[in-house]
């Protein structure tokens, strides 16, 4: 990943970006409008702050782009925040139409709650695979695909399954994998075709972590912001099939906080609990293990001193 977070494919034999130049070419004005910029990414972290601004009023209006659970504090002179930032609606009012590809419309409107959780619907692994198969069906459409073979089992909905993201993402076994799952599909393949649906697969995840880690950085900077810190440290805690499951989620998340928000220090503890309690409660202890460590140390310095007036005198 480049520091502009323009799409860096690996080299190896095994990679999407071994296709034959002309087939590679080809793909990419499919692919392109899912892949977000820097600058994008500042710009929907902006618009998320707005967002996250109103949701904290005290009369927000129930539309707000970012809500609050009513247990929400606001801003406290010490700076801490308590409360669960519900940021799935984002978007709802038509902020992100300009990133919303035609792929994410499809899902929108054939959910069960279409024109809202439009955010959610571009990151969730609940969509993710569907979203893949949308992209599988249009590539097969252009004869870019599969030879242009009409498959019934691509106009399945969910039919895609987005652990197979993650399996086909696998640095060692990826290609093997994707070879399996075009099989069990019952889709007439060749090599060229396992390497483009790798590089969908890739395009896909990829676009959820850059956006989740833009969502991150908002929230960690407004923390910042409230605490009136040069540097934020602190800890969040992680849970969903996508982040443990998938090779490159994690990791291109991680990054991609980093580099929208420097002066912000997470430190990211995955719960295996399964459940939202569970990442709270990773959470909570890191927080406590955290502040017990500075009294210890503060304590410490305060004995040393101590000694050192008592040698003085």
């Amino acid at each position: 990943l480049s520091p502009s977070l323009s799409l860096s494919l690996p080299v190896s034999p095994s990679s999407p970006s071994c296709l034959t130049t002309s087939l590679h070419v080809s793909v990419q004005p499919v692919l392109q409008p899912l892949r977000l910029s820097l600058d994008k990414l500042r710009d929907v972290s902006s618009r998320l702050h707005k967002g996250l601004v109103q949701g904290l009023g005290k009369h927000s209006h129930h539309r707000a782009a970012v809500k609050m659970l009513p247990t929400f504090v606001r801003a406290t002179p010490d700076g801490t925040e308590k409360g669960d930032f519900l940021w799935g609606g984002f978007g709802d009012d038509g902020s992100l139409r300009d990133i919303q590809t035609e792929f994410d419309q499809m899902v929108d409107k054939t959910s069960i709650n279409p024109g809202v959780h439009i955010f959610e619907k571009m990151i969730s692994g609940m969509y993710l695979g569907e979203i893949v198969r949308l992209l599988l069906l249009r590539l097969s459409e252009e004869k870019l695909l599969f030879k242009g073979q009409k498959s019934e089992v691509l106009q399945t909905p969910e039919i895609f399954q987005t652990k197979f993201i993650s399996e086909i993402e696998e640095e060692d076994t990826g290609l093997d994998n994707a070879r399996r799952i075009l099989t069990q599909l019952d889709l007439q393949w060749d090599e060229a075709d396992v390497r483009v649906v790798r590089l969908v697969c890739d395009t896909v995840s990829s676009r959820s972590a850059r956006l989740c880690a833009a969502a991150l950085a908002t929230i960690a900077n407004k923390m910042r912001l409230n605490r009136g810190l040069d540097r934020l440290q602190t800890t969040v805690g992680v849970d969903g099939t996508v982040y443990r499951k998938h090779p490159n989620f994690s990791e291109e998340l991680q990054l991609t906080v980093r580099l929208l928000a420097p002066e912000c220090s997470i430190t990211f503890l995955v719960s295996e609990d399964g459940s939202g309690k569970g990442a709270a409660m990773v959470t909570a202890v890191a927080q406590r293990l955290a502040l017990q460590s500075r009294l210890l140390d503060d304590s410490e310095e305060d004995e040393e001193e101590e000694e050192e007036d008592e040698e003085t005198s």
